[in-house]
């Protein structure tokens, strides 16, 4: 760790061979968006054997490492804002928080604040890691606006380090409850798809041949009328994983409202009840503590709005 800057070391996945450098280098260390990184190769801050790789469309070959140095942040703009956070676990290192469904987790041009990151400034009193930016302080990854559920934010650098490391390496444990139209068959089973941007709709994500492998193993928990509970443990971590792999087998998330399409009773119940987001909850988290490593899990109920649609379909 020099002066000033971290240092991220970034080995090329074996399906990233040949890919370009930003595009590899994004995929290695989930992080950093690709934009950002690619802002890091041409300014020289991208090595390998300690030569400079200024070129982001140079060619990665499986098996290369990267150091990748990124500067410290200068001070974040972001406000400390008293949000509530319910806190599942906290030391002077990391912190684990059960998200709120529509709480969106970072600033972005549309959300410059009241997200989690606004939040967790307050809370932590502006002691996150920097690695992510001065827009993602603390955020090692994230979990969509509308999907509830445990969510891990780092306090410094090198816990960041230390955990980005277990989610490029998949050694993250993150199960989820979902709430799926129809009844899955088989009941239980693996779609094992890759996921890439849609080339019709740039905000949706597809199953794409040649995207991202991604991974996701699904285990009914509940039938339920025209409906079912299911588990989901996800091998990968891809943007939309869940709601899309689900959806690609035919059963889509309710109330989704970009991959799900509810009919007859079942939108009619959505309806009543209200229920306008997709009835997703990470329920499970589970790693390496990156300072004390230790093993770390930590488990959460549905919240009110998917236990009361629960209990309206458990009949």
């Amino acid at each position: 760790m020099d002066r000033g800057v971290s240092i991220i070391e970034a080995v090329i996945a074996r399906d990233a061979d040949g890919w370009r450098l930003d595009r590899a280098l994004a995929d290695a260390v989930p992080t950093l968006s690709r934009e950002r990184l690619k802002v890091l190769i041409n300014s020289g801050a991208v090595s390998r054997g300690g030569e400079a790789h200024r070129d982001p469309a140079r060619r990665a070959a499986a098996g290369d490492i990267f150091a990748v140095a990124v500067p410290d942040p200068t001070p974040a703009h972001n406000l400390a804002q008293d949000i509530p956070l319910v806190v599942a676990y906290e030391d002077e290192h990391l912190i684990v928080v059960d998200k709120p469904a529509g709480l969106v987790v970072h600033p972005a041009a549309g959300n410059l604040d009241g997200t989690l990151v606004n939040a967790l400034l307050h809370h932590c009193g502006g002691s996150l890691s920097g690695i992510g930016g001065v827009a993602r302080p603390g955020i090692v990854h994230r979990i969509d606006k509308d999907t509830s559920g445990l969510m891990i934010a780092a306090k410094t650098d090198r816990a960041h380090v230390g955990l980005a490391k277990q989610f490029a390496d998949h050694s993250i444990e993150r199960r989820y409850k979902a709430i799926v139209g129809g009844r899955p068959r088989p009941a239980d089973g693996t779609v094992d798809a890759p996921l890439a941007r849609s080339s019709t709709n740039r905000k949706k994500v597809a199953v794409v041949a040649g995207g991202k492998r991604a991974v996701t193993h699904y285990r009914t928990a509940t039938i339920l009328a025209d409906a079912a509970l299911v588990e989901c443990r996800l091998e990968t971590g891809r943007t939309h994983q869940v709601r899309v792999h689900m959806a690609s087998i035919g059963h889509a998330l309710l109330g989704d409202p970009v991959y799900g399409h509810a009919k007859g009773k079942t939108r009619a119940l959505l309806e009543t009840l209200g229920f306008r987001r997709q009835a997703l909850h990470a329920a499970r988290l589970g790693f390496i503590h990156p300072i004390k490593s230790v093993a770390l899990a930590f488990e959460s109920d549905m919240p009110a709005d998917m236990q009361e649609l629960f209990s309206s379909l458990n009949v």
